[in-house]
């Protein structure tokens, strides 16, 4: 057995979690479970708390249960915790049947004495959007995904019909209202779990140690080493094969793709695109690719003096080569972005006028600006690979040798993770590098969250960009529902940003995902990864 293993699986002193283990074979874990590598510690184990990282992408379907799915083929809702809806015919009422017998997890902290019921779908909401809810203000009090989306203005109200039947009533009609209670932030949570850590006065323990309704129960967690989630046995599709799934989250070390190949790790999580001929050539592993809802991109933060100016955004946009990117970060493997929405959006404009390489007219607008040769600019860059930037430290190089070619000099900043957007240093950081993976199939997904004016108060909207006529187009989109008028406004709308620069769209990247071939079951979304209730190991 490894040494990394051996450490692993130590018996670890977690005093806020449990006690301690017996240190475990390797044979043991094999058969009983498997270790998931490629991201970095999480800040946090609810994601109603975040905007992406490990807590979203991955544990949250392992933990949690949310009251709709999304079909990965159709993008359309389904039924997960809710077996059934209802919609008013104005649009403004949705009443969820939700599903009885249903069974919370029990861990050496909380045994639960009752099961789900429609109490703790209010309490999950009600702690988002309501100020005065006794959990709102914990952990921050910061929901940076709700409040991108104006979830709070949104509702109006959310009532408890009968113990298995709850109603959300809105402030106005919202066609991607289903789909957002589908996505990954959407999770339901204990709300007897919630009134017994108040009254013992550990309202935060919540959110670092959830109790869910989800295929697998938080057991240990040791930040920068791992997390260990064991199986929940009344789960209520029927218990996983797997007892256990281990993440590594170790930052020192060996390598991801090192661990893959010496069967430390079983799972390697978006594999940088230079490391896929390796695994590829490997006969014991299989590597899995999916289409991605996904964009890279740079953000201008448009509150700096330099960056007010559009003709300076529309040169940087002029200076960075595309084909560039994708031959040497993306290997072939992503497309060019024109637009921030993807090409597999229904409302993807095929005729977007955004800006290409043109390095001639990028110099001439810099002279023009006043910036010939004396611009200095920060670039913010996070390290973690995602899917739709697989090396981006790389990119941000590429990027810094384009933009010094037409006289602009960058200095890179880098950290190993950037965590919610609004922890940045906005008065350091000129440039963004980041992106985004669409939680669900509407094109509010992705315009919303980066660029509203309600993102920039909730510290998403990097670009720090708020355009009412931007705005009111999505306003208009989400309220018909006839989708030519809906794919009329979101066109109308990328044409503004291709007019006023927020942003420049790199790339569109494949979310590809590694395993030992002895797994089978694993499955990957355009969404994300999803739920480990099906994986099982097969003997070689």
């Amino acid at each position: 057995m490894s040494a990394y293993t051996r450490l692993l699986l130590a018996c670890v002193s977690l005093a806020s979690l449990v006690g301690c283990s017996e240190p475990e074979q390797g044979s043991n874990v094999r058969s009983r479970g498997f270790v998931y590598c490629g991201q970095d510690t999480p800040e946090t184990l609810n994601p109603q708390l975040i905007d992406g990282g490990l807590t979203a992408d991955t544990l949250a379907a392992q933990i949690f249960d949310r009251l709709l799915l999304l079909d990965p083929i159709s993008h359309l809702p389904q039924p997960s915790l809710a077996r059934s809806w209802v919609i008013s015919d104005d649009g403004m009422t949705y009443t969820f049947t939700l599903r009885e017998g249903i069974e919370f997890q029990s861990t050496d902290w909380f045994r639960p004495t009752r099961q789900f019921s429609a109490q703790d779908v209010v309490f999950s909401f009600k702690r988002v959007i309501d100020p005065s809810h006794p959990f709102h203000f914990i952990s921050g009090g910061h929901y940076p995904w709700f409040e991108s989306q104006g979830f709070a203005n949104l509702i109006d109200d959310i009532e408890i019909v009968d113990p298995h039947t709850v109603r959300f009533n809105l402030s106005r009609p919202d066609n991607a209202f289903l789909s957002n209670l589908a996505t990954t932030y959407a999770v339901i949570h204990s709300q007897e779990y919630a009134d017994t850590l108040l009254r013992s006065g550990r309202p935060d323990q919540l959110d670092m140690q959830p109790i869910g309704t989800g295929p697998f129960y938080l057991e240990q967690f040791q930040p920068h080493e791992f997390i260990r989630l064991h199986r929940h046995g009344q789960y209520w599709q029927g218990a996983a094969p797997m007892e256990q799934v281990v993440f590594d989250i170790a930052s020192r070390g060996t390598g991801t793709l090192a661990k893959l190949l010496s069967e430390e790790c079983d799972v390697l999580s978006s594999p940088v695109a230079s490391q896929l001929p390796v695994i590829s050539a490997n006969d014991e592993f299989e590597l899995n690719a999916q289409t991605g809802m996904n964009v890279a991109f740079l953000a201008f933060d448009t509150t700096q003096p330099e960056l007010k100016d559009l003709r300076v955004r529309k040169a940087i946009n002029h200076a960075i080569n595309r084909d560039n990117l994708l031959n040497s970060v993306y290997y072939g493997t992503g497309t060019e972005a024109r637009s921030i929405l993807p090409p597999m959006s229904w409302a993807h404009n095929h005729d977007s006028q955004a800006l290409g390489y043109n390095p001639s007219n990028a110099l001439s607008l810099l002279k023009e600006a006043g910036y010939e040769k004396n611009l200095n600019l920060t670039l913010w860059v996070p390290l973690d690979p995602r899917p739709y930037n697989p090396s981006p430290r790389k990119t941000a190089e590429l990027i810094q040798a384009d933009l010094n070619a037409v006289g602009i000099q960058v200095e890179i900043i880098s950290q190993d993770s950037v965590g919610p957007f609004n922890t940045i240093d906005k008065d350091s950081s000129d440039l963004i590098l980041t992106g985004w993976i669409a939680d669900n199939g509407e094109p509010d997904n992705f315009l919303r969250p980066l660029l509203s004016c309600d993102a920039k108060t909730a510290g998403l909207n990097v670009a720090n960009w708020c355009n009412l006529d931007f705005d009111n187009l999505l306003e208009l989109a989400s309220r018909t529902t006839r989708l030519n008028q809906r794919l009329n406004y979101y066109q109308l709308a990328q044409n503004i940003l291709d007019q006023q620069v927020p942003i420049v769209p790199l790339a569109h990247g494949v979310h590809f995902q590694a395993n030992h071939k002895s797994l089978n079951g694993l499955q990957i979304s355009p969404f994300g990864t999803r739920s480990f209730s099906t994986v099982y190991r097969s003997e070689k």
